[in-house]
């Protein structure tokens, strides 16, 4: 990984990792309309990322090959908070 988009994704997945997010945060702070950023789309699409339902609301988890992702670049995987349902 070593685009400008490969590192943005590592950002996201970094973002969800450090506590729960619901799924309307994830998608204010991170969709774009710019065909040259889908970091969001992207990270969907490597199966980085899943949408859960929890307590009445729908969130945003990193998925275990996300953690691996994370793990992998050196970056802290799993640090602040526990990984839920991994896929």
């Amino acid at each position: 990984m070593t685009s400008t988009i490969d590192n943005l994704v590592l950002d996201l997945l970094e973002w969800v990792d450090m506590k729960e997010r619901s799924y309307q945060d994830a998608l204010d702070a991170w969709r774009t309309s710019c065909p040259k950023l889908p970091v969001w789309e992207e990270a969907i699409d490597r199966g980085l990322l899943k949408r859960d339902f929890a307590n009445g609301r729908w969130l945003v988890r990193v998925t275990s090959s996300g953690a691996a992702l994370l793990h992998e670049c050196g970056r802290n995987a799993g640090a602040s908070v526990p990984q839920w349902g991994k896929a």
